[in-house]
């Protein structure tokens, strides 16, 4: 029994020491073999290899040969004219040499990021200080990504670090300047629509202006027109009615009085204060007829064809008033009868139903 047990010992310890003087490297890795602290061996290679057993003696330190990523957030930065942005930003690095990685930084990867965080974050703040404004956010973003990852680089290499990549992810504005920005935007763009309001403010007076001379232009062209048209007019109709006087004037004066009869004495009920000697009543005769003169009743008009009868003389009132053979001087009161109908009328002298039309 004794036997089994010390054979069976024999065996693990065997396998122990057999496995721990095994160890593998991986295509993504890379090894350093220390002996009592001291690197005896930094291997790079994938493949199976061997140490002495137990670490009290070989140790490895297996590290990544991969690119690997330090992310920066959050970060303020003051550019030329004294704006602040807020960036984020990471850079990509890689452990070039095991054996400097090991001596130097203790083959910690915090002390690497610590010293990657410093080396970031003063580059950033260098190249964003010798840019305005407007040039971090311009096509100099790649210019900028480029001397800070060459910063970075000079102060890594003796930690056995390569730097390879530097991004800059986010560039925004702080708070504060934000709000500044935006009311300097706001103020841009009423300025610009305040510019454009005041243009079109202009062009509608000018043509306001235009149209309002046009149109007084046009209003004067048209009532000179009218007013050379209306002299015509009148120049022809004045001329008409001269030839027609100089035809016959003795007709023309009773065709005149016979307009002024039917205007004057219609059925307006127009009462007229008149005396009986005046022109008006030049032909009305004694008997209450109408006094035509010679050769007038030929050319007189059809419309004009009929006389009206004369209204009657109505007597004043008055008891001493002169007999009606004796003449006076005050003048005849002249309205229509009211029983006209009733009275017979005088009969009047009748011209032919159609005339010939003066010549001209």
């Amino acid at each position: 029994m004794n036997r089994l047990v010390a054979a069976l010992i024999a065996v693990l310890i065997i396998f122990y020491l057999i496995w721990s003087s095994v160890y593998v490297v991986d295509p993504t890795e890379q090894a350093i073999v220390t002996r009592f602290g001291r690197i005896t061996a930094v291997r790079t290679t994938p493949g199976l290899y061997f140490k002495l057993p137990t670490s009290l003696v070989d140790d490895v330190q297996i590290i990544d040969n991969r690119l690997l990523r330090y992310d920066l957030d959050n970060q303020t930065l003051q550019v030329k004219d004294g704006k602040f942005y807020v960036v984020d930003a990471f850079v990509t690095y890689r452990i070039a040499d095991a054996r400097k990685f090991r001596e130097r930084a203790l083959g910690s990867l915090d002390v690497v990021q610590q010293r990657l965080r410093t080396r970031f974050d003063a580059a950033l703040r260098q190249v964003y200080g010798l840019r305005d404004f407007q040039a971090a956010l311009s096509a100099e973003r790649t210019d900028m990504m480029r001397e800070a990852r060459d910063l970075i680089k000079a102060g890594m290499t003796d930690l056995g670090v390569d730097v390879v990549d530097v991004r800059i992810l986010r560039t925004d504005l702080t708070n504060q300047v934000s709000a500044q920005t935006y009311a300097r935007m706001k103020a841009e763009r009423l300025a610009q629509a305040a510019l454009l309001r005041a243009n079109g403010q202009q062009a509608a007076q000018s043509i306001r202006a235009i149209a309002n001379r046009q149109s007084i232009e046009t209003v004067a062209d048209a009532t000179r027109d009218s007013e050379v048209l209306r002299g015509q007019g009148d120049a022809t109709r004045s001329q008409i009615y001269a030839n027609a006087y100089n035809i016959d004037p003795g007709f023309y004066e009773f065709y005149r009085s016979m307009q002024a009869y039917r205007s004057g004495l219609g059925s307006s009920g127009t009462t007229m204060v008149l005396s009986p000697d005046s022109e008006f009543f030049q032909y009305f005769g004694d008997s209450g007829k109408a006094i035509i003169p010679p050769g007038a009743a030929a050319q007189l008009p059809a419309e004009a064809s009929v006389v009206a009868p004369v209204p009657d003389v109505i007597p004043p009132a008055d008891t001493n008033a002169p007999a009606p053979d004796q003449p006076s001087d005050e003048p005849a009161i002249i309205a229509p009868a009211p029983g006209a109908a009733t009275s017979a009328p005088a009969p009047a002298t009748t011209a032919p139903a159609t005339a010939p039309a003066p010549t001209n």
